[in-house]
C-alpha cells in the first residue's frame, strides 16, 4: 500500500478545461432556452458539452490528467 493516499478530486488540467467549456455551453443553451432559440440550443448548449468532453478525455489521454493509478516511485 502506498504511503500517500491516492488523490482522485480531478485536480488537473483537463479536468479544468473540461468544466469550462462544459459550464460556458450550458450557459449558452440556458439562454439559447430562455429565448427560444432551438438551433444556438443544440449548436451551442448540447454541442458545445460534447466538445468539452471530448476535450477533457484527449487532454487527459496525452498526459495533462490524473491517470489511473498514483506513481510509484
Amino acid at each position: 500500500m502506498s504511503e500517500r493516499p491516492f488523490n482522485s478530486h480531478g485536480n488537473t488540467p483537463a479536468a479544468w478545461t473540461a468544466v469550462t467549456i462544459i459550464m460556458v455551453a450550458f450557459v449558452i443553451g440556458a439562454v439559447a432556452v430562455l429565448t427560444a432559440n432551438w438551433v444556438l440550443f443544440w449548436i451551442g448548449g448540447v454541442g458545445g458539452c460534447i466538445v468539452g468532453a471530448v476535450v477533457g478525455k484527449v487532454m487527459s489521454m496525452m498526459g495533462y490528467g490524473q491517470g489511473t493509478a498514483p506513481a510509484e516511485h
